[in-house]
């Protein structure tokens, strides 16, 4: 009897026990193809910080991120899947990089200047490809509709107050003060240092909210 009972016991935990190698290989498996989707959308996006999106290939993200190419096309399904991935991640994360204190000014141009510092560039380029290439424009759509809303969460203390066609007019003022092409006309264009440019921004800014409070 014992010697029946005991067998069955083993013939228990076998069966229990079995499963749980299986299901860590997979756990690891579906962890190791997530870090290889990490790395091949991090490699991506160097590239598109550094180069013009017509330039981007699919050798050379491989390349960086250390796979082949048959891997980024298995989990991306080509350069356009790239962009949609990247996308998705880089609108979301911008935003929370851009939090400010409502009202906050100094501190908005700061959060704004450093996104313009790693991105900028990458902006202008991609702005100047948008009309050879439709796969831009839902980022660049996104971009502009998030640095509109970002923008009247920052100034709401000086919006709010107004009457909705000086609201209006405000914002877009505002939005066109903080917008990319200020940041490039300072730095690129004109050559100005990091702080030059940014008190340049804030002087636009200033002069904007200035007249806002006149309209209140």
């Amino acid at each position: 009897m014992l010697q029946v009972k005991f067998n069955v016991i083993i013939a228990d935990m076998k069966s229990t026990c079995a499963p749980i190698p299986r299901l860590y290989r997979q756990t690891s498996r579906a962890e190791a193809t997530e870090e290889t989707a990490r790395q091949i959308l991090a490699a991506f996006s160097e590239s598109m910080r550094e180069k013009w999106f017509d330039e981007v290939t699919l050798e050379d993200v491989a390349g960086r991120a250390g796979v082949n190419v048959r891997t980024v096309i298995r989990r991306f399904g080509g350069k356009d899947g790239l962009l949609e991935a990247f996308v998705d991640d880089f609108i979301p994360t911008v935003a929370v990089d851009r939090e400010t204190p409502p009202g906050d000014v100094a501190a908005a141009i700061d959060r704004l200047y450093h996104i313009y510092e790693t991105w900028g560039d990458s902006v202008i380029r991609n702005l100047a490809e948008e009309p050879r290439h439709p796969a831009l424009k839902r980022l660049l759509d996104l971009g502009r509709g998030r640095h509109r809303a970002i923008t009247a969460a920052t100034y709401a203390p000086w919006l709010d107050r107004l009457p909705p066609p000086d609201r209006m007019r405000t914002l877009d003022a505002l939005v066109a003060a903080t917008d990319v092409y200020v940041w490039k006309l300072a730095r690129r264009d004109m050559g100005r240092s990091r702080g030059e440019a940014t008190q340049i921004m804030l002087t636009l800014v200033r002069a904007v909210l200035t007249q806002a409070s006149s309209l209140a």
